[in-house]
């Protein structure tokens, strides 16, 4: 039996990784994130609350079930919200990788941890970007990502970091957004939307990262891994491709310049992965685009019918 403990497993990813491994005979399941539990189905695992910027108490958690993997999803990921509160961007992306540290490293040094990293660690002048090119961030955000994965290079513990890209899919209650969702019911309104042309990106289903997580913990590995979307495309053509997909007038969509959006954080350019290690040796399978817009909608339709009944 493996244990395996979930930080932040009430945002996006999360969710998906408790939903995938709650019914899993093999696996021992601890869920964690910071107040009360917002997953509807609460069976099939352990919560505990659980505030990572307290070192005391990652300490406890962890001294406590002592995992064999802990998958590392909590973070504070709005990167313009990172640039105005840096202090909150620091205590949530970087201490928090301090403290579990420190408790693997005191409590229980056999435990594997899975971190999720991104890829504004780079400055998009070169992509696709394999695992070894170099990071530069261009954002706070970006730059405290980097700073948790140099915590773990030099930490002495058993670490993965996944390295991923716009993450798109549906939480319970619907209680989060994301640009699939943003697209889709702004142009069913006749909202015209301004969208940027100079951004470039491979969005990446929920559910395709969180497979990408489990095997990573499952497997034990240890090193860099790029785990995203396989589709590389711009943010306008990100939107086009939902509007096509549901038949919408993508003659709302505007396309604009990142400059003209007047953003506090930097945003690179050009991003997108190299997927090969992942494929090789996680036996990671990631969906079309397209698929990835199916499976979405199918949630949305499931979630309505739920609400209905």
């Amino acid at each position: 039996m493996k244990v395996i403990l979930v930080t932040g497993s009430n945002g996006l990813l999360g969710q998906k990784i408790v939903y995938k491994l709650r019914n899993n005979q093999k696996v021992t399941l601890i869920a964690t994130a910071r107040g009360e539990n917002r997953l509807i189905e609460q069976s099939g695992y352990e919560y505990k609350s659980l505030d990572i910027t307290k070192k005391a108490a990652v300490a406890e958690i962890v001294a406590k079930y002592k995992p064999d993997s802990i998958i590392h999803t909590a973070a504070m990921t709005n990167v313009d919200d990172c640039e105005s509160n840096q202090t909150g961007a620091w205590q949530g992306n970087v201490v928090a990788v301090e403290n579990l540290i420190a408790a693997i490293k005191d409590h229980s040094p056999e435990t594997q941890l899975v971190h999720l990293s991104t890829d504004f660690i780079f400055d998009g002048k070169n992509g696709p970007y394999r695992e070894e090119d170099e990071p530069n961030p261009l954002s706070y955000y970006g730059m405290t990502k980097y700073e948790a994965e140099k915590r773990l290079y030099d930490s002495g513990i058993h670490w993965a970091i996944l390295r991923t890209i716009i993450v798109y899919g549906i939480v319970d209650n619907m209680s989060r957004s994301n640009i699939v969702l943003w697209a889709k019911n702004a142009l069913e309104k006749g909202q015209p939307i301004n969208v940027v042309n100079d951004q470039f990106r491979s969005p990446t289903l929920a559910e395709d990262l969180a497979d990408g997580c489990i095997s990573a913990a499952l497997k034990n590995v240890q090193g860099i891994y790029n785990v995203s979307g396989k589709d590389l495309m711009s943010i306008v053509q990100l939107v086009e491709r939902v509007a096509d997909y549901f038949g919408l007038d993508k003659t709302l969509i505007n396309p604009i310049s990142s400059e003209s959006l007047n953003q506090p954080a930097k945003r690179p350019p050009y991003t997108g992965f190299v997927l090969d290690k992942a494929y090789r040796e996680l036996d990671y399978r990631p969906h079309s685009f397209e698929e990835g817009i199916a499976i979405v909608y199918e949630q949305v339709v499931a979630n309505d019918l739920k609400k209905g009944s």
